[in-house]
């Protein structure tokens, strides 16, 4: 039996998730989240098989909760979600620790695939997903592949227009710290203002308009 956990801070859809994982004999859906801090609280006392975690959050939001729950369980198997199919964000879950990466625009049967998939171990990436940041790679990637994991965190939430108390309370994190994020990532990005953040977050599919 594979044991999952939901993390999504829309009721609506862990509701969807959790009959479509329940409909297979072989997976329980033991436990939800709505919201990054509950997920790392509840994964100690579940321990579930897999974490099945939305990145885009209120709060916490889901690559730091990630980050969390793999710095104190090493062992910790999670799968990222995303609305974005963006090789961006994508790298970045797995370079915090998660063992795939599936885009909530995929059909319904490949969450049942890449929870199969994460819970033995392997990694799951849909194939068109791979070939996105295989091109990336060829490519050189972006400008925004040159940020910290936490200017990338920081950054995300600037391009929707939080502000600089909002993220030090979100992550928290002094604001002076955050002034200093984004101090690099205006740098590091060649921009001035918080706009300018913003269009470059919808041109490269990280935040839609």
């Amino acid at each position: 039996m594979i044991r999952v956990m939901l993390v999504d801070d829309h009721a609506v859809v862990r509701t969807g998730f959790r009959l479509l994982l329940q409909a297979v004999p072989e997976i329980s859906v033991i436990g939800e989240a709505e919201s990054g801090e509950v997920a790392c609280t509840r994964y100690a006392e579940l321990t579930p098989d897999v974490v099945v975690m939305d990145l885009a959050m209120p709060g916490m939001g889901g690559l730091e909760a990630l980050k969390r729950i793999r710095s104190r369980h090493p062992h910790a198997r999670v799968l990222a979600l995303s609305a974005h199919d963006d090789p961006v964000h994508a790298r970045r879950a797995l370079q915090e620790g998660a063992l795939g990466f599936l885009s909530k625009r995929s059909a319904p049967e490949a969450l049942i695939e890449a929870v199969t998939t994460v819970a033995s171990g392997r990694r799951f990436l849909d194939a068109g997903l791979a070939q996105k940041l295989a091109l990336a790679d060829i490519q050189g990637g972006s400008p925004i592949e040159r940020l910290s994991e936490r200017e990338f965190e920081v950054f995300i939430r600037l391009a929707q227009g939080a502000t600089v108390q909002k993220i030090a309370e979100d992550l928290k994190l002094s604001s002076s710290t955050v002034g200093t994020h984004l101090y690099n990532i205006k740098q590091k990005l060649d921009v001035v203002n918080q706009s300018e953040l913003t269009l470059i977050a919808i041109r490269h599919g990280l935040i839609t308009a």
